[in-house]
């Protein structure tokens, strides 16, 4: 039930929740920590403004499944089944470079300069392994250039990517994760697989 106005016409609603439902690389509490000391660092050399982003939602996002009015359980179990199919060697993976996008919230990341064979082969093949289960995926730059969000809504882009002191990650799993957009809680895991190695 909703309040009306004065006027007798229903009061604007909230909007409602939005659902965001992907595959990613989840760090441990290490690496964490490690990529929270880089943005820290950029953030007093650079000054970019806007929001740090907390080291709980520190994330490299692999497969976007997109975003939905309600959390969409049959599609988060057949994603599950895809995962539990893919087969990959755990790997290393160095964050390395610290850049930023030109999108409508100048996001900051950390990032690699060097494409990694191996993080591409697992993006493949769960990509594959989600087209095979019907689950169909949401095309995003992020397929070309891996990266961790640090911060949000910046007051300025960087001119061109830096150099910074390696965050070495070693990537032994994979995640799927929910979150409600607009709420900055931790976000739900909803499972995990093992890489082999």
């Amino acid at each position: 039930m909703h309040q009306s106005s004065l006027f007798g016409d229903p009061a604007p609603r909230q909007p409602a929740e939005l659902h965001r439902l992907f595959f990613a690389l989840w760090p441990d509490a290490g690496v964490r920590a490690r990529i929270r000391e880089r943005a820290l660092a950029l953030e007093a050399a650079q000054r970019p403004g806007g929001r740090l982003i907390g080291a709980h939602r520190y994330h490299l996002t692999l497969q976007f499944l997109g975003d939905f009015a309600e959390l969409p359980q049959a599609l988060a179990q057949r994603a599950g089944v895809a995962a539990a199919a893919v087969r990959a060697d755990a790997f290393d993976f160095a964050l390395d470079r610290a850049g930023s996008f030109a999108n409508r919230d100048i996001p900051w990341w950390l990032g690699s300069a060097e494409p990694n064979p191996s993080l591409a082969a697992l993006w493949d093949r769960l990509g594959v392994a989600l087209a095979k289960q019907g689950v169909k995926v949401v095309a995003s730059h992020r397929a070309h250039a891996p990266h961790v969000t640090v911060v949000r809504e910046a007051a300025h882009g960087m001119s061109a990517p830096l150099a910074i002191d390696p965050v070495m990650w070693r990537i032994d799993r994979f995640v799927l994760l929910h979150s409600v957009l607009g709420k900055r809680n931790e976000y739900s895991l909803l499972g995990e697989w093992p890489l082999d190695g």
